[in-house]
C-alpha cells in the first residue's frame, strides 16, 4: 500500500480501537504508527493490541511502527474531606504539605517531598492542568504556603505541575521501569519517554532499553525546552507534547517552540512528532473545526515527520474519520506549491560528511532530471534518515533486510519501507531497488531511479555511493561497481 503523502500519521489505540477490524481500518485510512499509551490499560490489554497490529502488518505486507508511550511520574494532590472538593478564591492563602490528613479549603497533602526540596519563594504551582494557579510565599522541606492567583474548584488527586524549577526526580518511575521492560520484551519499535528534564533522563532510558527499542523524548516541560539541544543529541526522535507545554508555559510561546523542535530534529536527521489536541473536537464530532485543520496543516508545512492523534482515535466516537481527515489534510497541503517553497526554504545545508554530500547530490540529481524515485539501501536506517532530511520532491524508497529497521523507519518523513534480501554486492542492491520501485508503482520499466548505499554493506554510517540506474534489469551493467 503506497501512501499519497510524506508526513506520517500516529494513531493512539484505546477502548474504541482495540479489535482487528478497527485497527485494520485505521491503517487503511492512513495510520503509519500505532501508539500504545502505558498510562491506560493493563499489560494484557497492551499485549493484545500489539498482537493485532502485527497481524495487520502481516496481512497487509507493510511494516508498521509501534510506539509505547511511558506514563512518567504523576504529581498529584491528596484527598479532601469534602468529596466534591473545595473552592479556592483568588487572593486566599492555601498550604500544601506532607500530612496525610484529608484536606480542606486552607490546605491539602502534596505527597512529593522532592517538590518541596526544589521549591523557592515566588515559584508557581499549577493544579488541574493549570486551571488553578498558586504562588509560593514561603516553603520548607515539608510544606509550601501559597497565595491563590487563579481560583477554582480543587478536588481529589488532581495533577500538579511545577513549571519554574527542575525537579530532582528521574523521568522513569518504578511503574515506568516495569512498563519499559514489558514493552521491550513485547517487541515495540519506539519508546516515548515522558517527564524529560535533562539529557541524563534519556541516557537512563537508553541503558534500560539496551538497544531493543529506539528512544523518543517528549518535550513537555520548560526544562526540556531549555536543554533541547542536549536532549536531542541523546535521543533517536522527538515528540512535541504541546498540551503540557501549554500548561507550564504561556500558550503564545508554544508555536515558536514547535517550530524550533521541528527545525532542530530535522537538522539532526531524527524524526519529530507534533502531538496533542490536533483534532480534539473529533472526539465528539464527525468533522473537525477549521482551526484544528489549520493547526494540522501548520505542522505539515513546518516539515514535521509525523502528526499524532490521541483520544481522537483511542476513545472518540469517530476514530477512523479522524485518521481519514488527517490523511486528507496532509495530501491537500503537500499538493500546494507553497508547501514545497516552505520546505525548501527551511532546508538546513549539512555538508559535514561524505554521507551528507551523497544524499544532497541524490536529491539534486532527482529533482533536476526525470528521476522517478530515490532508493536507499539501509541496514540501520541512517542512510534513509539522511535522504529524508533533504525532503526531496520525488518519493523515497527505503530498503533494508531487517524488519526491525523497516518498522522504526515507518515514523520518518517520506519513507516507503520495504524488506529485501541481505546484499553483499552493490549490483544486488540496485536490482532489489528496481524490483521494489516497479512492484510498488513508483516507476515503470522505461524509467530511471537514483540509488544510495554504504559500501561495505552492513556497516552503520557508511553512506558513500550513488548510482543512477534504469529500471530495466537488462540494461544494468554486468560489471559490478564494486
Amino acid at each position: 500500500m503506497r501512501r499519497l503523502r510524506n508526513v506520517k500519521i500516529v494513531a493512539t489505540l484505546g477502548p474504541v480501537s482495540s479489535d482487528y477490524a478497527t485497527i485494520r481500518a485505521l491503517f487503511e485510512a492512513g495510520a503509519d504508527v500505532f501508539r500504545l499509551n502505558m498510562s491506560h490499560g493493563v499489560h494484557e490489554d497492551i499485549r493484545a493490541r500489539h498482537t493485532i497490529i502485527r497481524q495487520v502488518e502481516q496481512d497487509t505486507g507493510r511494516p508498521i511502527a509501534i510506539l509505547a508511550d511511558l506514563q512518567g511520574p504523576k504529581l498529584r494532590v491528596g484527598v479532601f474531606s469534602n468529596p466534591d472538593g473545595e473552592m479556592l478564591v483568588e487572593g486566599a492563602a492555601f498550604r500544601m504539605d506532607l500530612s496525610s490528613t484529608p484536606g480542606g479549603v486552607t490546605r491539602v497533602q502534596l505527597p512529593h517531598p522532592e517538590i518541596f526540596a526544589a521549591l523557592e519563594a515566588g515559584a508557581s504551582l499549577l493544579v488541574n492542568d493549570g486551571k488553578i494557579r498558586l504562588k509560593v510565599v514561603d516553603c520548607g522541606k515539608d510544606y509550601a504556603n501559597c497565595s491563590v492567583t487563579v481560583g477554582g474548584v480543587i478536588s481529589n488527586r488532581k495533577g500538579v505541575n511545577v513549571p519554574d524549577v527542575v525537579l530532582p526526580m528521574a523521568a522513569l518511575s518504578e511503574k515506568d521501569r516495569v512498563d519499559l521492560e514489558f514493552a521491550c520484551e513485547l517487541g515495540v519499535d519506539w519508546l516515548a519517554l515522558s517527564f524529560v528534564q535533562r539529557p541524563e533522563d534519556v541516557i537512563e532510558a537508553r541503558a534500560l532499553a539496551r538497544g531493543r527499542a529506539a528512544i523518543l523524548s517528549k518535550i513537555e516541560k520548560p526544562a526540556a525546552v531549555k536543554a533541547y539541544d542536549a536532549i536531542l543529541q541523546g535521543s533517536d526522535g522527538i515528540m512535541g507534547a504541546r498540551g503540557d507545554l501549554g500548561v507550564e508555559l504561556p500558550v503564545y510561546t508554544v508555536p515558536p517552540i514547535q517550530k524550533r523542535l521541528i527545525r532542530g530534529a530535522r537538522a539532526a536527521a531524527k524524526p519529530v512528532i507534533v502531538a496533542t489536541q490536533m483534532l480534539e473536537s473529533m472526539i465528539e464530532a464527525p468533522v473537525p473545526t477549521r482551526a484544528e485543520v489549520s493547526d494540522v496543516a501548520t505542522a505539515i508545512y513546518e516539515g514535521a515527520d509525523a502528526i499524532m492523534l490521541s483520544a481522537e482515535s483511542a476513545a472518540g466516537k469517530y476514530p477512523i474519520e479522524a485518521v481519514t481527515t488527517m490523511n486528507n489534510v496532509a495530501i491537500s497541503v503537500e499538493k500546494d506549491p507553497t508547501y514545497r517553497q516552505v520546505i525548501e526554504a527551511s532546508r538546513v545545508i549539512q555538508r559535514e560528511t561524505i554521507g551528507d554530500g551523497i544524499v544532497a547530490a541524490a536529491r539534486e540529481i532527482a529533482e533536476a532530471t526525470n528521476i522517478k524515485a530515490i532508493a536507499c539501501f539501509s541496514q540501520s536506517g541512517t542512510t534513509a534518515a539522511l535522504v529524508a532530511r533533504e525532503r526531496p520532491r520525488v518519493p523515497i524508497i527505503a530498503l533494508t533486510p531487517l524488519m526491525s529497521t523497516a518498522r522504526r523507519m515507518a515514523l520518518t518523513w517520506g519513507l516507503h519501507n520495504a524488506i529485501c534480501e541481505p546484499q553483499e554486492r552493490f549490483k544486488g542492491a540496485v536490482l532489489a531497488a528496481i524490483h521494489v520501485a516497479r512492484r510498488d508503482g513508483f516507476a515503470q520499466v522505461e524509467d530511471m531511479i537514483v540509488l544510495t548505499a554504504g559500501v561495505p554493506f552492513n556497516v552503520k554510517g557508511t553512506t558513500n555511493i550513488l548510482r543512477v540506474a534504469p529500471c530495466d534489469e537488462r540494461l544494468i551493467s554486468k560489471v559490478d561497481p564494486e
